[in-house]
């Protein structure tokens, strides 16, 4: 088999066509996302599971309502540091990664160390979030939260 994960090609017209239509709809068929890219099936399945190897396909996966699921409250909360060594931050990290409400957490540069999306039932559940996980891990100085009072945009799709 061949290893694609250095492959040098840059991305043409078709490769970028595939990845927007499967960003859209990662459930298309094969037959069905070829007739979209002006493709033979064959080349097209060729061309993603090359675009897989190499890592521009991460996987696929359903978009769920939060809301249906009981984890309407979205929260943004600013987390800072009392140190930042490397025991603080790997600390911090595996805690967090072992944390169901947290979507998205990023170490950023700036007034603050990290940046942590959580999807909450409801404030109840946000107050005992912050006070059981996030205030009570060795290393954190302070939080300040930002409560999304309404979603103008979410699409985790990427121009390509």
């Amino acid at each position: 088999m061949i290893d694609d994960s250095a492959d040098p090609r840059p991305l043409d017209r078709i490769d970028r066509r595939i990845l927007a239509e499967l960003q859209a709809d990662g459930r298309l068929t094969n037959v069905e996302l070829s007739r979209r890219v002006h493709l033979s099936p064959t080349p097209c399945l060729e061309r993603v599971r090359r675009l897989e190897r190499a890592g521009f396909i991460r996987g696929y996966r359903a978009e769920l309502d939060p809301e249906k699921l009981g984890r309407a409250l979205l929260v943004y909360i600013e987390v800072s540091l009392d140190r930042t060594d490397e025991m603080v931050f790997e600390t911090f990290k595996a805690a967090i990664r072992q944390q169901p409400d947290v979507l998205e957490c990023h170490m950023v540069a700036g007034g603050f160390d990290y940046l942590v999306k959580a999807r909450l039932a409801d404030m109840t559940a946000y107050r005992r979030f912050l006070g059981d996980c996030l205030v009570s891990l060795p290393g954190v100085r302070s939080t300040h939260t930002y409560v999304v009072m309404e979603e103008v945009k979410t699409d985790a799709r990427l121009p390509v």
